[in-house]
């Protein structure tokens, strides 16, 4: 499995990075991971075509998480000229929302011709589902975005790939991550704690519980930037747009 950083910023790009958008593929499969703003950008940037994916997984319902959407269906439907399916996967909500926000962006887009199928899929907490080779199971976490919000764990290609989303701390953030084979997990600030995010430090305390063979902090503030010296780079690794990882 490859995990491919095409944004790790936050909701202000602190440092200049591209907004939450990652790519996992294996020889199986190819999904993308939230979909912020500059999803256009990060793909053009890293000389690959959308059509490359098959399904969008989004954790919440927050704009630097799904503002890229309208954008990726134009693309789809004019550039790109898309012809398979392409299918949206997330909490409760995410059609209502994506629709909302098509009409907000580009009145009665969802209306064009396309040739290819939309699908949706609302996930349940809790309840692993399998797609082809890729099985997904959706942890609820702590963070406000009119719906649930999901941290998930993959399961493909006998590896296990976790990805926190943004939460406030929670048990479900240990849960998702357990004994995985690569961590992916928001760092929003180093000792700061606030009710929707997490700090380094909180990651630190919980580090064995965790137990995951590799950590990867990303979603980092300007402060957490600023402290990126502070952090045990023996432990951890820290996200930037363009780093490409096997698993």
């Amino acid at each position: 499995m490859r995990l491919t950083i095409l944004g790790s910023g936050d909701a202000f790009s602190s440092g200049g990075r591209l907004s939450s958008c990652y790519l996992v593929e294996n020889s199986q499969t190819c999904f993308l991971l939230d979909c912020g703003p500059s999803v256009l950008p990060a793909f053009k940037k890293a000389g690959l075509s959308t059509n490359c994916i098959s399904e969008i997984f989004i954790s919440h319902l927050h704009g630097d998480h799904i503002g890229g959407l309208p954008f990726l269906l134009l693309d789809a439907i004019f550039p790109a000229k898309r012809r398979q399916p392409l299918t949206l996967i997330g909490p409760p909500g995410l059609e209502a929302r994506f629709r909302i926000a098509c009409e907000v962006f580009y009145p009665r887009c969802l209306d064009m011709d396309r040739a290819f199928e939309l699908n949706f899929i609302e996930l349940d907490k809790d309840a692993r589902r399998q797609f082809g080779d890729l099985a997904v199971t959706p942890f609820e976490v702590e963070h406000f975005s009119g719906s649930p919000s999901y941290a998930y764990r993959f399961e493909l290609g006998g590896k296990i790939f976790a990805y926190s989303g943004d939460t406030g701390w929670t048990e479900n953030v240990v849960e998702a991550g357990r004994d995985a084979d690569l961590y992916l997990i928001e760092c929003y600030q180093y000792e700061l704690k606030l009710p929707m995010h997490l700090t380094y430090l909180e990651i630190e305390a919980n580090f064995n519980r965790i137990g995951a063979k590799a950590l990867l902090l990303t979603h980092m503030s300007e402060a957490m930037l600023g402290r990126q010296g502070d952090v045990d780079q023996a432990r951890y690794m820290l996200a930037d747009d363009g780093m490409v990882i096997d698993i």
